[in-house]
């Protein structure tokens, strides 16, 4: 990511002065994030079972217990809901008792998400899947953040998703997949730094989706949909540890996969599915980033 940017910064000042200044900048500004973004080795809150759509859940699964759907996620620490106090704010149990709620059925919620995961842990997941029993009927995944911050190639990224998409829907379950969210939101991490992380997750996002919609699977872009929120009101929306959602950025995301989650059990009805903006307007309007998007811009055309 730092040397990305740092081989844009000397193509557009001309010299290897300028751009061994970007490169030193940069690595300092990486370092110091490092600092401040969480390294968690705790767990999520485990919200497994059977909900109804009376409110009642989650009742332990046991082969005798009937239930109509299957929903199980995939992914990341932001899949297992890490940030959440309790279980019932992770994204995997709110999800679960909104279609419990939109259709009037029992769900079954399974969790197959690691704190930690990158992409390269999506075929894990799936293959402990596949071991366990037979598949969901809907699969839910989120995942990106952590090949972000960890300077993952994107296309690499999203070929190992769309990879695991795959395989998903040759097993027979419908999937869903929450994109690569918006790391911009993150105020920790210093500027210039943090411009240089959202257009990295943005671009893995676009990869993603493309990925996603190949191999046979719904993608829900989140950077899009969810960051006006998140720039809007910070401190309600991310936990205490000002990176992972909280109870109401979680239930944010779940509303805004819910949509396609009906549509994959064939429960949104006739009309189309909300379609979404090309790019956060707000997150666009962030007067620093615009500024420094103008500057390249200009300097590109004066060579």
């Amino acid at each position: 990511m730092i040397r990305d940017l740092a081989a844009t910064a000397a193509a557009t000042a001309g010299t290897a002065g300028a751009g061994w200044g970007a490169w030193t900048f940069l690595n300092g500004q990486a370092r110091a994030a490092r600092t401040v973004i969480p390294h968690r080795t705790d767990n999520a809150p485990n919200g497994d079972g059977i909900y109804g759509p009376d409110g009642a859940g989650p009742i332990r699964f046991r082969r005798s217990e009937p239930f109509d759907l299957h929903l199980m996620i995939f992914g990341d620490s932001t899949a297992a809901g890490l940030g959440a106090e309790v279980a019932d704010e992770t994204p995997g149990v709110q999800l679960t008792r909104m279609l419990a709620d939109e259709t009037g059925r029992r769900i079954r919620l399974s969790t197959k998400a690691i704190v930690g995961a990158t992409s390269r842990g999506l075929s894990g997941q799936v293959d402990a899947m596949l071991i366990a029993g037979p598949p969901p009927d809907v699969a839910v995944i989120f995942i990106g953040a952590n090949d972000v911050t960890s300077t993952s190639g994107i296309r690499a990224s999203a070929k190992r998703l769309g990879s695991a998409v795959r395989r998903l829907r040759d097993a027979g379950a419908h999937v869903v997949v929450g994109t690569c969210p918006d790391l911009g939101v993150v105020a920790m991490i210093p500027q210039p730094l943090r411009t240089v992380i959202r257009q990295w997750g943005l671009r893995l996002a676009a990869a993603q989706a493309v990925e996603t919609t190949a191999a046979g699977g719904k993608p829900v872009p989140l950077a899009d949909l969810l960051a006006r929120e998140f720039l809007a009101a910070p401190d309600r929306m991310l936990s205490a540890d000002n990176y992972h959602p909280s109870a109401a950025g979680y239930e944010l995301a779940a509303r805004t996969l819910l949509p396609a989650v009906l549509a994959a059990v064939g429960e949104w009805g006739s009309g189309p599915l909300p379609d979404p903006p090309e790019v956060s307007a707000i997150a666009e309007d962030n007067r620093w980033s615009r500024r420094m998007r103008e500057y390249v811009e200009r300097a590109a055309r004066h060579r």
